[in-house]
């Protein structure tokens, strides 16, 4: 079973990177974080580490407690 946790923020990854108008490859080579990864992350597949969330939070030019602030 899915933690519903890493669903919601992979939601909230997703839900900012379309925003942008951004692909997955697009993210990736903002964030240098694998496009394989961000897809297993955005579909609650993965725990993300600490440095992929800061990673990519500075890819969309926010901080990480508005990356984890899950409402839409």
């Amino acid at each position: 079973m899915k933690d519903d946790r890493l669903l919601q923020l992979g939601q909230k990854i997703r839900y900012e990177r379309l925003k942008r108008s951004l692909s997955q490859e697009d993210l990736e080579e903002r964030s240098s974080v694998s496009r394989r990864t961000i897809s297993e992350i955005e579909r609650g597949n993965a725990d993300i580490r600490y440095t992929n969330l800061y990673q990519i939070s500075e890819a969309f030019g926010i901080s990480i407690s508005e990356m984890l602030d899950f409402k839409l």
